[in-house]
């Protein structure tokens, strides 16, 4: 408090700014001056600034002494002071004009004020100005600045309210319920609801079991939405991703925040949010019957296939595809949304990285569209699972592709040969795991051998691979490498390779050697086998399982996530170890 009574000028403060002048005694003073004694000349020299009447001055306030015209005043006594050429400067923040202070407190983190407040009365009455609310809602929180303006994110709260509701029990009630939001202001809004609620802003991964997912919660207008992301419907994976709300928060008249949740077809109703840990929080839903339809299970599923798979289960006639469908349903609607969701982190851009990282939409044969995170270690980059299936749950490292080992394709014609693509792509890998077998026996690995490998062996038929250039530069990831963009190649997939998406880039920037992760259902016998990463461009990559011989293509998600990336990389990495380590 002695701090924030010093900011005023007032109480103890005074005090010990006269202790400290006179313990501070410079050469050219009297040593024998006491405090009395120098706050009378103070003042008398202020007297003399201001032309007042002191001994000094005649008493007539006509200005005594002599000026030279600098500013600078002559006293008759000698001393010499600065004339006033405008009002006195402040002695401390309080004295300052209050458009000014509220300028300066807004400035400081919202969780400071409350500080701030107990420093004194005329503090305590600058922080009632909305103009100091208003900007720590937009700066920390991206709110609208009109707290008036009801459209969040091109749809208005109201219609947010209703709009999943079933038209067949849709009425006026629903309206009814939403808060005048007249009577509100912005300190309301920060102190019940997005201080309260800030640590669960950014992205997140629900527990539900092998397939995950991912939630961007975010403050939308004045809402705490928890928006599920859904990729596309199969195989459009160059769409854009879809978003389904599951739960959020907004105030009442009475100036508390309520946790609704949105899951079902009946309207928003009573849930809970729970926080768990640092990093984990849970939600509840206290209506369940809500989620259910008047024409039972199978009605719900109908819905839900329309909305997870855009199409009937009449329309997949693919026999396994059904099953796996229908798994999952059965699997993740028994939740009812009372879900443990744990923090993710977007990784880290680094200027040496092959391109910028991030999410991905990729296609995954009769599982469809899956969610993947593509991130930069060194020579090595990796795609992690979001969402999951039975065989390659969530958070398990998909691709894994060695940026130091480039491929270099041939002509056209040789492409559309399955048995060329595997001669070359084989080749480097019986060279990586000769590399790994003589470092787990002890034996350094030469420079001859790794060159070799990069180029996909060193027998006799990789001659024509050496020929079209593959070894003569050395490889180092990223822009750095080159001081131009890369030359597009001619690429087309090798004839037997299904692909789920036909409508795939014709032409490539780079290819690499790679693994990709298989495994059978329930995560067993898990083995990571060879494949083709290709860079199409900044926003397309594919890969090419050869043991499976299909191609998956990754298309990159676009939309903004607020409060999403790592502080660090070391933060980054620990969370992919926590991540893989849920579903191991």
């Amino acid at each position: 408090m002695a701090v924030c009574a010093r900011l005023c000028g007032v109480g103890q403060s005074r005090r010990c700014r006269r202790r400290q002048r006179h313990n501070q005694q410079d050469q050219g003073s009297d040593s024998d001056m006491d405090e009395e004694e120098g706050e009378r000349i103070v003042a008398q020299r202020r007297g003399d600034i201001c032309g007042g009447g002191g001994p000094e001055s005649g008493g007539g306030g006509a200005t005594a002494g002599l000026s030279d015209g600098s500013g600078l005043h002559v006293n008759r006594g000698g001393g010499v002071s600065r004339a006033n050429t405008g009002p006195p400067h402040p002695q401390s923040l309080v004295e300052l004009p209050p458009e000014l202070l509220v300028e300066i407190i807004s400035l400081l983190p919202g969780t400071a004020l409350p500080n701030v407040a107990l420093v004194c009365k005329k503090f305590r009455q600058i922080l009632s100005t909305e103009t100091i609310w208003r900007r720590r809602c937009v700066e920390e929180f991206g709110m609208k600045e009109d707290l008036r303006k009801m459209d969040a994110g091109g749809v208005s709260s109201q219609e947010l309210y209703v709009k999943h509701v079933n038209p067949r029990v849709r009425s006026g009630r629903f309206v009814k319920l939403l808060p005048d939001y007249e009577l509100m202001d912005y300190r309301d809004v920060y102190k019940h609801l997005l201080h309260p609620y800030r640590h669960i802003l950014g992205l997140w991964q629900p527990d539900i079991g092998p397939y995950g997912g991912l939630l961007n919660v975010v403050v939308d207008g004045l809402f705490i939405i928890g928006w599920m992301y859904l990729p596309p419907h199969d195989p459009r994976v160059e769409d854009p991703m879809r978003r389904r709300p599951l739960f959020r928060i907004h105030m009442w008249e009475n100036k508390k925040a309520t946790v609704e949740c949105m899951y079902g077809h009946k309207g928003p109703h009573k849930g809970d949010i729970q926080t768990v840990k640092k990093d984990e929080f849970s939600t509840k839903c206290n209506q369940t019957d809500h989620h259910r339809m008047p024409g039972g299970r199978q009605e719900e599923f109908r819905t839900w296939l329309e909305e997870e798979w855009g199409r009937t289960l009449e329309e997949i006639f693919h026999e396994h595809m059904q099953e796996l469908i229908l798994m999952k349903f059965i699997y993740t609607s028994q939740y009812d949304n009372c879900l443990t969701y744990r923090r993710i982190y977007l990784p880290p851009a680094k200027p040496s990285d092959l391109l910028q990282p991030g999410l991905f939409k990729g296609t995954y044969g009769s599982h469809g569209l899956e969610i993947v995170m593509l991130s930069f270690h060194g020579t090595s980059a990796r795609a992690t699972k979001l969402t999951g299936d039975p065989n390659v749950p969530a958070g398990q490292l998909t691709l894994d592709v060695d940026l130091s080992r480039p491929v270099v394709l041939p002509d056209l014609e040789q492409q559309r040969k399955i048995e060329e693509l595997s001669r070359l792509v084989l080749g480097v890998h019986k060279e990586v795991q000769r590399e790994v077998e003589q470092q787990a026996n002890g034996r350094p690995t030469t420079v001859n051998a790794a060159a070799e490998g990069a180029c996909g062996g060193a027998t006799g038929a990789e001659g024509m691979e050496n020929d079209q250039g593959a070894c003569s530069d050395s490889f180092e990831p990223g822009p750095s490498s080159s001081t131009s963009p890369p030359e597009a190649q001619p690429f087309v997939l090798p004839l037997g390779v299904m692909a789920r998406n036909e409508v795939y880039p014709r032409t490539c920037r780079k290819c690499f050697y790679g693994t990709g992760l298989i495994a059978g259902h329930g995560f067993t016998s898990p083995e990571r086998t060879p494949g083709l990463f290709v860079l199409f461009d900044e926003d397309r990559f594919g890969f090419i399982w050869l043991e499976l011989k299909s191609f998956s293509l990754y298309s990159r998600l676009t939309d903004h996530l607020a409060h999403a990336h790592a502080p660090n990389m070391e933060r980054f990495e620990a969370m992919l170890r926590n991540m893989q380590s849920w579903t191991s």
